[in-house]
Protein backbone atom coordinates (compact mmCIF):
# COMPACT_ATOMS: atom_id res chain seq x y z
CA UNK A 1 0.00 0.00 0.00
CA UNK A 2 1.77 3.30 -0.91
CA UNK A 3 2.66 5.87 1.67
CA UNK A 4 1.65 9.57 1.97
CA UNK A 5 4.47 11.85 1.68
CA UNK A 6 4.12 13.81 4.57
CA UNK A 7 7.83 15.17 5.08
CA UNK A 8 10.35 17.12 2.65
CA UNK A 9 14.18 15.79 2.12
CA UNK A 10 16.24 18.33 3.50
CA UNK A 11 17.83 19.86 -0.24
CA UNK A 12 14.00 19.53 -1.43
CA UNK A 13 12.31 22.91 -2.44
CA UNK A 14 8.66 23.09 -3.12
CA UNK A 15 8.35 25.31 -6.05
CA UNK A 16 11.82 26.53 -7.89
CA UNK A 17 10.92 30.22 -8.55
CA UNK A 18 10.48 31.01 -12.03
CA UNK A 19 13.26 31.88 -14.46
CA UNK A 20 11.07 33.94 -16.75
CA UNK A 21 10.55 38.05 -15.76
CA UNK A 22 6.64 39.88 -15.42
CA UNK A 23 6.56 43.30 -16.38
CA UNK A 24 3.02 44.28 -15.61
CA UNK A 25 1.64 47.62 -16.88
CA UNK A 26 -0.84 49.97 -15.40
CA UNK A 27 -2.27 51.14 -18.91
CA UNK A 28 -1.67 53.90 -21.29
CA UNK A 29 2.65 53.13 -21.26
CA UNK A 30 4.51 55.79 -23.27
CA UNK A 31 4.60 54.62 -26.93
CA UNK A 32 7.02 56.71 -28.18
CA UNK A 33 9.11 55.45 -31.14
CA UNK A 34 12.95 54.32 -30.28
CA UNK A 35 15.02 57.16 -29.52
CA UNK A 36 16.47 58.40 -32.94
CA UNK A 37 13.74 57.04 -34.71
CA UNK A 38 11.70 59.93 -35.05
CA UNK A 39 13.18 63.53 -35.08
CA UNK A 40 9.62 65.20 -33.68
CA UNK A 41 9.46 62.98 -30.81
CA UNK A 42 10.20 64.11 -27.03
CA UNK A 43 12.40 61.95 -25.53
CA UNK A 44 12.93 61.52 -21.62
CA UNK A 45 13.36 58.36 -19.62
CA UNK A 46 13.68 54.94 -21.13
CA UNK A 47 10.09 53.94 -21.60
CA UNK A 48 8.72 50.99 -20.32
CA UNK A 49 8.18 49.27 -23.50
CA UNK A 50 12.23 50.04 -24.30
CA UNK A 51 12.31 48.60 -20.48
CA UNK A 52 10.52 45.22 -22.36
CA UNK A 53 12.74 44.63 -24.93
CA UNK A 54 16.20 44.42 -22.87
CA UNK A 55 15.30 42.29 -20.66
CA UNK A 56 14.76 40.24 -23.62
CA UNK A 57 17.25 37.04 -24.39
CA UNK A 58 17.64 35.03 -27.54
CA UNK A 59 16.81 36.61 -31.16
CA UNK A 60 14.32 38.97 -29.15
CA UNK A 61 11.17 37.81 -30.84
CA UNK A 62 7.94 39.17 -30.05
CA UNK A 63 4.12 37.82 -30.02
CA UNK A 64 1.81 40.15 -29.33
CA UNK A 65 -1.32 38.68 -27.55
CA UNK A 66 -4.42 41.13 -28.24
CA UNK A 67 -7.27 38.78 -27.37
CA UNK A 68 -8.31 41.18 -24.45
CA UNK A 69 -9.25 43.80 -26.71
CA UNK A 70 -12.97 43.29 -28.77
CA UNK A 71 -10.72 45.48 -31.65
CA UNK A 72 -7.84 43.06 -31.75
CA UNK A 73 -6.04 43.94 -35.04
CA UNK A 74 -6.28 47.69 -33.87
CA UNK A 75 -4.53 47.11 -30.64
CA UNK A 76 -2.11 44.93 -32.12
CA UNK A 77 -1.04 47.29 -34.40
CA UNK A 78 -0.05 49.86 -31.68
CA UNK A 79 2.51 47.26 -30.70
CA UNK A 80 3.70 46.37 -33.85
CA UNK A 81 4.34 50.21 -34.86
CA UNK A 82 6.49 50.96 -31.56
CA UNK A 83 8.38 47.90 -31.48
CA UNK A 84 9.28 48.02 -35.10
CA UNK A 85 11.08 50.29 -34.32
CA UNK A 86 13.25 49.08 -32.07
CA UNK A 87 15.94 46.53 -32.44
CA UNK A 88 13.71 43.49 -31.85
CA UNK A 89 13.73 39.79 -33.89
CA UNK A 90 10.19 38.89 -35.18
CA UNK A 91 7.12 40.10 -34.68
CA UNK A 92 3.86 38.37 -34.82
CA UNK A 93 0.31 38.23 -33.62
CA UNK A 94 -1.92 35.96 -31.69
CA UNK A 95 -5.17 36.66 -32.21
CA UNK A 96 -7.14 34.17 -30.89
CA UNK A 97 -11.15 34.05 -30.80
CA UNK A 98 -12.22 30.94 -30.08
CA UNK A 99 -11.19 28.49 -27.38
CA UNK A 100 -10.09 25.53 -30.13
CA UNK A 101 -7.46 28.09 -31.58
CA UNK A 102 -5.38 27.63 -27.96
CA UNK A 103 -4.89 23.88 -29.06
CA UNK A 104 -3.84 25.17 -32.31
CA UNK A 105 -0.28 23.88 -33.27
CA UNK A 106 -0.03 27.13 -35.61
CA UNK A 107 -0.51 28.81 -31.96
CA UNK A 108 2.05 26.50 -30.19
CA UNK A 109 4.47 27.06 -33.09
CA UNK A 110 4.08 31.00 -32.04
CA UNK A 111 4.63 30.34 -28.49
CA UNK A 112 7.69 28.54 -28.94
CA UNK A 113 9.66 30.83 -30.86
CA UNK A 114 8.57 33.77 -28.72
CA UNK A 115 11.39 35.24 -26.31
CA UNK A 116 8.67 37.72 -25.43
CA UNK A 117 4.93 38.34 -24.65
CA UNK A 118 3.07 41.27 -24.76
CA UNK A 119 -0.82 41.00 -23.52
CA UNK A 120 -2.64 44.32 -24.60
CA UNK A 121 -5.36 45.94 -22.96
CA UNK A 122 -9.35 45.50 -22.65
CA UNK A 123 -11.48 43.02 -21.09
CA UNK A 124 -9.50 40.84 -18.40
CA UNK A 125 -12.22 38.07 -18.25
CA UNK A 126 -12.13 37.86 -22.26
CA UNK A 127 -8.14 36.41 -21.83
CA UNK A 128 -9.23 33.94 -18.51
CA UNK A 129 -12.59 32.80 -20.77
CA UNK A 130 -10.89 32.09 -23.83
CA UNK A 131 -7.35 30.85 -22.59
CA UNK A 132 -8.08 29.12 -19.39
CA UNK A 133 -7.23 25.44 -19.61
CA UNK A 134 -5.99 25.36 -22.70
CA UNK A 135 -2.58 23.79 -23.43
CA UNK A 136 -1.24 26.87 -24.99
CA UNK A 137 -1.90 28.90 -21.51
CA UNK A 138 -0.49 25.82 -19.94
CA UNK A 139 2.77 25.54 -21.92
CA UNK A 140 3.11 29.81 -21.35
CA UNK A 141 3.46 28.74 -17.87
CA UNK A 142 5.89 25.36 -18.29
CA UNK A 143 8.24 28.35 -20.08
CA UNK A 144 7.70 30.83 -17.17
CA UNK A 145 9.02 28.58 -14.86
CA UNK A 146 11.77 27.01 -17.11
CA UNK A 147 12.82 29.27 -19.65
CA UNK A 148 14.07 33.44 -19.55
CA UNK A 149 10.68 34.57 -21.42
CA UNK A 150 9.71 38.07 -20.86
CA UNK A 151 5.97 38.10 -20.42
CA UNK A 152 4.36 41.86 -20.31
CA UNK A 153 0.81 42.93 -19.77
CA UNK A 154 -0.63 45.89 -19.86
CA UNK A 155 -4.13 47.24 -18.27
CA UNK A 156 -6.16 44.16 -18.95
CA UNK A 157 -3.34 42.20 -19.69
CA UNK A 158 -1.86 43.14 -16.30
CA UNK A 159 -4.60 42.51 -14.35
CA UNK A 160 -5.16 38.86 -15.60
CA UNK A 161 -1.66 37.91 -14.09
CA UNK A 162 -2.60 37.55 -10.76
CA UNK A 163 -4.42 34.76 -8.94
CA UNK A 164 -7.24 36.32 -7.57
CA UNK A 165 -8.63 38.76 -10.75
CA UNK A 166 -10.83 42.11 -10.22
CA UNK A 167 -12.72 41.92 -13.98
CA UNK A 168 -15.88 44.07 -12.85
CA UNK A 169 -16.86 46.79 -10.26
CA UNK A 170 -20.41 49.06 -10.67
CA UNK A 171 -17.92 51.56 -10.01
CA UNK A 172 -14.71 53.02 -8.77
CA UNK A 173 -15.09 53.42 -5.16
CA UNK A 174 -16.29 49.63 -4.33
CA UNK A 175 -17.05 50.93 -0.58
CA UNK A 176 -19.94 48.59 -0.94
CA UNK A 177 -19.98 44.87 -0.48
CA UNK A 178 -20.26 42.91 -3.73
CA UNK A 179 -19.39 45.69 -6.01
CA UNK A 180 -16.87 44.01 -6.93
CA UNK A 181 -16.39 40.92 -8.52
CA UNK A 182 -13.46 38.60 -8.14
CA UNK A 183 -12.30 35.13 -10.35
CA UNK A 184 -9.31 33.05 -11.55
CA UNK A 185 -6.49 34.95 -12.99
CA UNK A 186 -3.84 33.49 -15.07
CA UNK A 187 -1.42 32.45 -12.22
CA UNK A 188 1.78 33.90 -12.62
CA UNK A 189 1.47 35.78 -9.33
CA UNK A 190 0.17 33.77 -6.76
CA UNK A 191 -1.79 35.52 -3.71
CA UNK A 192 -1.68 39.14 -5.66
CA UNK A 193 -4.21 41.38 -6.59
CA UNK A 194 -3.67 43.19 -9.60
CA UNK A 195 -5.70 46.84 -10.38
CA UNK A 196 -4.50 49.31 -13.17
CA UNK A 197 -5.55 52.79 -13.94
CA UNK A 198 -4.71 52.80 -10.19
CA UNK A 199 -4.70 56.74 -9.06
CA UNK A 200 -6.40 57.95 -12.53
CA UNK A 201 -9.44 56.03 -11.47
CA UNK A 202 -9.14 56.44 -7.66
CA UNK A 203 -9.77 52.35 -7.04
CA UNK A 204 -8.05 52.49 -3.21
CA UNK A 205 -10.93 51.75 -1.70
CA UNK A 206 -12.38 49.24 -4.17
CA UNK A 207 -8.66 47.44 -3.85
CA UNK A 208 -9.12 47.27 -0.10
CA UNK A 209 -12.40 45.74 -0.18
CA UNK A 210 -10.60 42.84 -2.26
CA UNK A 211 -7.87 42.69 0.12
CA UNK A 212 -10.44 42.20 3.15
CA UNK A 213 -12.13 39.57 1.54
CA UNK A 214 -8.53 37.79 2.38
CA UNK A 215 -5.41 39.58 3.92
CA UNK A 216 -3.51 37.38 2.80
CA UNK A 217 -3.52 38.62 -0.67
CA UNK A 218 -1.32 41.70 -1.81
CA UNK A 219 -2.90 44.57 -3.27
CA UNK A 220 -0.85 45.71 -6.13
CA UNK A 221 -2.12 48.67 -7.60
CA UNK A 222 -0.74 49.65 -10.90
CA UNK A 223 -0.88 53.77 -12.51
CA UNK A 224 -0.95 54.82 -16.18
CA UNK A 225 2.60 54.45 -17.53
CA UNK A 226 3.76 52.98 -14.53
CA UNK A 227 4.43 49.45 -13.94
CA UNK A 228 6.52 46.53 -12.04
CA UNK A 229 9.24 44.08 -13.60
CA UNK A 230 9.14 41.17 -11.26
CA UNK A 231 12.29 38.70 -10.96
CA UNK A 232 12.19 34.82 -9.29
CA UNK A 233 8.14 35.52 -8.69
CA UNK A 234 8.42 37.62 -5.81
CA UNK A 235 10.85 40.79 -6.30
CA UNK A 236 9.46 43.82 -7.60
CA UNK A 237 10.76 47.26 -9.32
CA UNK A 238 8.94 49.80 -9.81
CA UNK A 239 9.45 51.26 -13.36
CA UNK A 240 7.58 54.22 -15.00
CA UNK A 241 6.42 58.09 -14.78
CA UNK A 242 4.37 57.40 -11.94
CA UNK A 243 3.65 55.44 -8.59
CA UNK A 244 2.73 51.70 -7.37
CA UNK A 245 0.39 51.42 -4.87
CA UNK A 246 1.07 48.18 -2.59
CA UNK A 247 -2.04 47.50 0.02
CA UNK A 248 -0.87 44.59 2.91
CA UNK A 249 -3.63 43.31 5.06
CA UNK A 250 -1.39 40.69 6.63
CA UNK A 251 -1.74 42.70 9.69
CA UNK A 252 -5.21 43.70 9.66
CA UNK A 253 -6.67 43.39 12.79
CA UNK A 254 -10.46 43.85 11.72
CA UNK A 255 -12.95 43.61 9.32
CA UNK A 256 -16.66 43.12 8.86
CA UNK A 257 -16.90 42.21 5.54
CA UNK A 258 -17.87 38.41 5.84
CA UNK A 259 -20.83 39.52 8.53
CA UNK A 260 -22.10 42.57 6.30
CA UNK A 261 -24.89 42.72 4.01
CA UNK A 262 -24.29 43.35 0.38
CA UNK A 263 -25.12 46.49 -0.24
CA UNK A 264 -23.12 48.00 2.87
CA UNK A 265 -20.04 49.68 3.56
CA UNK A 266 -17.16 47.33 4.70
CA UNK A 267 -14.83 48.36 6.93
CA UNK A 268 -11.10 46.99 7.46
CA UNK A 269 -8.43 48.67 10.10
CA UNK A 270 -4.90 48.41 10.27
CA UNK A 271 -3.82 48.05 6.84
CA UNK A 272 -0.24 48.94 5.87
CA UNK A 273 0.15 50.73 2.60
CA UNK A 274 3.33 51.38 0.85
CA UNK A 275 3.50 54.03 -2.70
CA UNK A 276 6.69 53.47 -4.24
CA UNK A 277 7.99 55.46 -7.48
CA UNK A 278 10.90 54.34 -10.28
CA UNK A 279 13.30 52.64 -9.16
CA UNK A 280 12.34 51.71 -5.80
CA UNK A 281 12.27 47.72 -4.88
CA UNK A 282 9.74 45.73 -3.02
CA UNK A 283 9.74 42.10 -2.19
CA UNK A 284 6.06 39.74 -2.19
CA UNK A 285 5.84 37.88 1.01
CA UNK A 286 5.84 34.33 -0.23
CA UNK A 287 4.77 31.24 1.56
CA UNK A 288 6.62 27.65 1.23
CA UNK A 289 4.13 25.73 -0.66
CA UNK A 290 2.62 22.93 2.06
CA UNK A 291 0.64 21.22 -0.13
CA UNK A 292 3.09 18.63 -1.60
Amino acid sequence: MPTRKTKKEPNETACPPPRGILIAIGGHEDKTPAPGTDPNAEYTTESILQRFVSELRGKKNILIVPIASEEPQAAAKDYLDVFGTMEVGKLEVFDLNDRAQGHDPEALRQLEEADGLMFTGGDQLRLTALLGGTPWLRRLKERYTTDEIVIAGTSAGAAAMSTPMIYQGRNNQGMMKDEIHVTTGLEFLHDVAIDTHFVARGRIIRMAQIISTNPGCIGLGLEEDTGVVVTNGCELEVIGSGVVTIVDGHACTYTNIHVIEPGDPFTIRDLRVHILSNGERYTLPVQEDLHR
